[in-house]
């Protein structure tokens, strides 16, 4: 991948670091989690997506000397204006919980006859801490929230992420095909376009 063989990814949440592991793995590269080198989780300040996985990246990087992907995504539901948008993974409020967060998200919208929802998903690439030229990609994905968790698999808001497409929520899809669908595995996809056109 453009001269990468080994690289970090920036998160502790290691089924987010499976699906990332996986997306990569056709490439032969080396995929080490920040854990192995007891890097810390940054601090995810910013209001936007895009600039909280900068700074994911360049933390992982700056900590290990390795080029660094970092991944930051959330659900965003029009109803309650973007909600819980940055703030997914932390909805209910420290400590991070799957299952509160859930919870709140069906209250909040218990009300709302519009239940539309997507994922959404920025991944940026740094060769290095100090990159100049980062390489970015983001990717949605469209479905519904159900009013009650269904399936298994899957994290985050998955069991409640309907697609009625397919009949089923994120949470009991394969994940291999949940990785062809879904938001991150599109914006890997854009990103690995950009690798084949541009220069390291």
């Amino acid at each position: 991948m453009n001269g990468i063989e080994r690289l970090v990814l920036a998160s502790n949440n290691t089924k987010k670091a499976k699906e990332l592991a996986d997306l990569l793995a056709p490439l032969g590269i080396e995929v080490l989690a920040q854990s192995a080198f007891d890097v810390p989780e940054a601090e995810e300040p910013h209001p936007s997506f895009v600039e909280n996985a900068l700074a994911k990246a360049r933390h992982a990087a700056a900590l290990t000397g390795l080029p660094a992907l970092a991944d930051d995504s959330g659900l965003c539901v029009p109803a309650l204006g973007g909600e819980p948008g940055v703030l997914s993974a932390r909805y209910a409020g420290e400590p991070k919980s799957d299952a509160r967060n859930n919870a709140r998200l069906v209250e909040r919208l218990a009300s709302a006859a519009d239940r539309r929802a997507y994922f959404y998903s920025v991944i940026v690439l740094l060769r290095r801490a100090d990159d100049p030229r980062p390489l970015i990609a983001d990717g949605t994905w469209h479905g519904t929230i159900l009013e009650a968790p269904r399936g298994e698999n899957g994290f985050g808001y998955d069991p409640l992420f309907y697609l009625p497409e397919l009949e089923q929520t994120a949470a009991e899809l394969d994940p291999a095909l949940k990785n062809t669908l879904s938001h991150r595995g599109a914006a890997m996809r854009h990103l690995l376009e950009r690798l084949q056109r541009e220069a390291p």
